[in-house]
This record gives C-alpha cells, structure tokens and sequence, in this order.
C-alpha cells in the first residue's frame, strides 16, 4: 500500500526541495536514506517544491515502498540515514490514488520576520529582518486586496513553471510576537517566488514607503516589474498542504510549535 510521509527540515543548507545533478537538495538527501533503509531505490513525490533556503514544517511527500516494514520503522529508520536538519515526522498509508501534489486541497506558508534596528544573530537563516519599524493596519489593508482568486503574475518569478498565474489566496494574517512579525498566508497553490514577492510588498508599504493602494496597483499590472524585490528566503516556511480531514492526515508537527505564533 502506498505510504505517505511528513518531513520537516531546515533549508539553509540545500539547494531547495527538487532533485539536481549535485546531489544538495532535500529531495536527494530523503530519497537516499529511504533507499538505505529500504535496501532498494526509492522514489517520492512532494506535495510543494520549495526554493534554496526555504524550511519545511510538514512537507507531505508519497512513494510506494519496494519492501514492507511497521509505519514507525520508516520514521526512525530512514532518519538514521538522514543529515540532522531534515527529519521524517510521521508515517502513514494512504490509499493507492492519494497524490501527495494532486490531492493537496490548499497549501500553507508562513514568514517569520524580526523587526530590529540591528541584524539578527541567532536567528541568521530562520528568520527575515526588516531595520524599519512596521505598522499593522496598512500591511492588513495591503493583504486584504490579495484575497480571493486572482491573476499573481506581478508576483511570479520568470523562472515560474506553473501552467497558470491565476490562484485563489484564502487567508493572509499578521501578528507581532514580541520583536517578531509573522505572516501567515493559505491559498490553493503558490507560484514560484510569489509569497516573497508579497512580502516585499506588505513590508514596503508596513514601513510607510508605499501607499496601501499601491497594492491594488501591482497587482492589476500583473507586471514583475511594478512589484517590489523579492524578500530574502530565510524567514520562509513551507507549513505544508491539507487534504481532506477524511484522510486523516497529520497536520501539524512539533517544529510548528517552535515557530512563533500568537494563541
């Protein structure tokens, strides 16, 4: 029976979640261990590629095992083989038809951004900086116009591959923890880029550099160009992707309770 797995990681030493030649994405680092601890090769499918540096909290992959072995065994034994910032966090079966990317009825993403008038030090790769002090209505009033099914291009990379720039944003929140901001977005899909785009912009206009309209404005250019440059990777992190509460899929992991968050 097909298996489904929930791997979390840290991205700052990968170049992102898809398989290349060099062998230094996250993908590679999880399919080799699977293949150790199966003594055959194993293939996975994610439910959503993530970039260079960006973090996984519940990135949901599925493969069919070449071999049988106890759920638990697939969890500890495959983390044996794996570097110490990417870990296998539960394991499930599923049925035959479940598609990790396919079935996935949303996706989630959040960014973890210290506002501070100097660097971070501790928090280096994990979480993004901004030196300007950020007011909330604005950024809310910005976010606010993003809701709902739109054409994304002006936040899409023109490295993006996706058939179609038109996604449906369900949610955007924002709330400060202490030093922190974080932002919280849910949508259907996400284009390459497009949640650091958005953030460049929510953060330009939370800093008073641009208008609150302005966001109506990149938006309906549907241009790369009028949008702001893209935000740095580090504070990124892929929450993971929800199905069908049928299915009974894990949603959370332990790691979602270190990452700052209002109650």
């Amino acid at each position: 029976m097909r298996l489904a797995l929930g791997i979390c990681y840290r991205g700052q030493a990968y170049n992102g979640w898809q398989s290349q030649p060099g062998g230094r994405t996250v993908q590679d680092h999880l399919e080799r261990a699977l293949s150790q601890f199966a003594a055959a090769p194993v293939r996975t499918l994610c439910a959503g590629r993530t970039d260079t540096g960006v973090h996984g909290l519940n990135q949901v992959v599925h493969l069919d095992p070449p071999v049988q072995r106890e759920l638990i065994s697939w969890v500890r034994g495959t983390n044996r083989y794996l570097p110490s910032d990417i870990a296998v966090q539960w394991c499930t079966h599923v049925t035959d038809d479940f598609h990790a990317r396919n079935s996935a009825q949303g996706r989630r993403y959040a960014y973890l951004l210290l506002e501070s008038a100097v660097r971070p030090a501790l928090e280096t790769g994990l979480a993004g900086w901004t030196h300007r002090p950020l007011a909330l209505e604005p950024m809310q009033a910005a976010a606010s116009v993003l809701i709902g099914e739109h054409d994304f291009s002006a936040f899409r990379s023109s490295e993006c591959q996706a058939a179609s720039p038109v996604k449906q944003m369900r949610k955007i929140e924002i709330s400060r923890i202490g030093a922190y901001w974080r932002f919280d977005f849910d949508g259907s899909a996400f284009l390459h880029h497009m949640v650091r785009n958005i953030m460049g912009c929510l953060v330009a206009i939370g800093s008073g550099q641009r208008p609150v309209a302005w966001m109506s404005e990149v938006l309906a250019s549907r241009s790369r160009k009028e949008a702001a440059p893209t935000f740095p990777a580090d504070g990124l992190y892929f929450v993971g992707p929800y199905y069908d509460p049928s299915l009974g899929l894990p949603t959370r992991t332990p790691a979602m309770d270190w990452l700052p968050h209002n109650e």
